[in-house]
């Protein structure tokens, strides 16, 4: 959302850039050049571990946007657990899950889940939880101006 949250900005930042992979964009695969990608999200399976990469590989500039791609954040919050103990918790013990583990149609857990640049090279890390549009503002506008944003100023843990 705060992307969204950067009102007129966005259209003048989106008057420079073709958007050519995102959730609201129906493509199925990525394409094989991008110049700037903003990752968010910790990763915490085998879909998202392959997807992080092959991102990569295509991609100029990775950014990791959001505390639960640069820290994994709370997403991380079941290091502490082994996997099937969160599987169980969440299907068998959880009334919602309907007291049955799916054996089909989920990815695989990690064992622990990480932050984006503990899998791939991250060029720019963008914290926050939201991250300010203010701060994703500046780093786009530098980057597309040819310039290594410094968003230190625009920044701080957990804000």
């Amino acid at each position: 959302m705060s992307f969204l949250d950067m009102d007129e900005r966005l259209v003048e930042i989106l008057d420079q850039v073709d958007l050519v992979y995102s959730p609201l964009v129906d493509v199925k695969e990525y394409p094989e050049v991008v110049d700037i990608a903003l990752v968010e999200g910790a990763v915490s399976t085998d879909e998202d571990r392959a997807k992080i990469r092959k991102i990569r590989a295509h991609t100029k500039t990775l950014i990791s946007l959001g505390d639960c791609a640069v820290t994994s954040n709370v997403p991380a919050m079941r290091n502490y657990f082994p996997v099937d103990s969160v599987m169980k918790r969440a299907y068998v013990e959880n009334a919602a899950g309907g007291g049955v583990i799916p054996e089909r149609g989920l990815p695989k857990l990690d064992p622990r889940v990480c932050p984006v640049h503990e899998v791939v090279h991250v060029d720019l890390f963008i914290p926050g939880c939201p991250p300010s549009a203010d701060t994703i503002h500046a780093a786009l506008t530098e980057l597309l101006a040819g310039r290594n944003p410094d968003i230190a100023a625009l920044t701080r843990f957990g804000a």
